[in-house]
């Protein structure tokens, strides 16, 4: 009972400044989508990187966005998994570092560490709060907004990730199908002697 008690308090704490914020600045009302009980809609894209996009298209945006220091095909990284690639590259001013995970050819995790010097986690924190209503999921370290296909995530120090869901489970169940062989071989490997 006393760590609910205490968790609730917590959770009051952290979410009284935005409460307070948004009175400040004028808003003391929530969206409408949000007062209506409707599910906002999550983002599945920042700027014009979107979840879903090819990898041609990727290096494209990435290219003509002025907060990427994107250097063209010395980013891209092919990894041994099935299909997979991993695109990398630095930031200029407010993104340190952008990561794009990629299967079959599209997007379907978008990483971006923010520069923390220039942008701070209660800023991005409450403007998603303000967007999208309060998180699914919140703890000291993350932050989550989750829809059927989305997942958004904040993290500390200071990284906004978004996670196609339904290419993440996945790739979750067939690592279960490869474990789930492997310890069936080492038990047939066992039950030789």
């Amino acid at each position: 009972m006393q760590k609910k008690w205490f968790l609730s308090i917590i959770i009051f704490l952290i979410l009284s400044p935005v409460w307070a914020q948004n009175s400040i600045n004028g808003q003391a009302e929530p969206d409408n989508n949000l007062l209506q009980g409707a599910e906002p809609e999550i983002p599945r894209q920042f700027r014009e990187i979107y979840l879903g996009m090819s990898l041609d298209d990727l290096k494209a945006a990435l290219l003509a966005d002025n907060y990427f220091n994107f250097r063209g095909d010395r980013d891209v990284s092919f990894l041994p998994a099935r299909d997979q690639s991993l695109v990398e590259t630095t930031g200029s001013s407010f993104i340190r570092r952008a990561f794009f995970q990629l299967r079959d050819g599209e997007v379907f995790i978008m990483s971006f560490s923010l520069n923390t010097t220039i942008v701070d986690h209660y800023s991005i924190f409450t403007q998603f709060v303000s967007r999208y209503g309060q998180p699914v999921y919140l703890d000291p370290q993350i932050a989550v907004w989750e829809t059927e296909d989305t997942r958004v995530a904040i993290e500390r120090p200071l990284t906004v990730k978004y996670i196609d869901r339904a290419v993440f489970s996945e790739i979750l169940d067939e690592s279960g199908v490869i474990e789930s062989n492997q310890v069936r071989l080492r038990q047939d490997f066992i039950n030789e002697f």
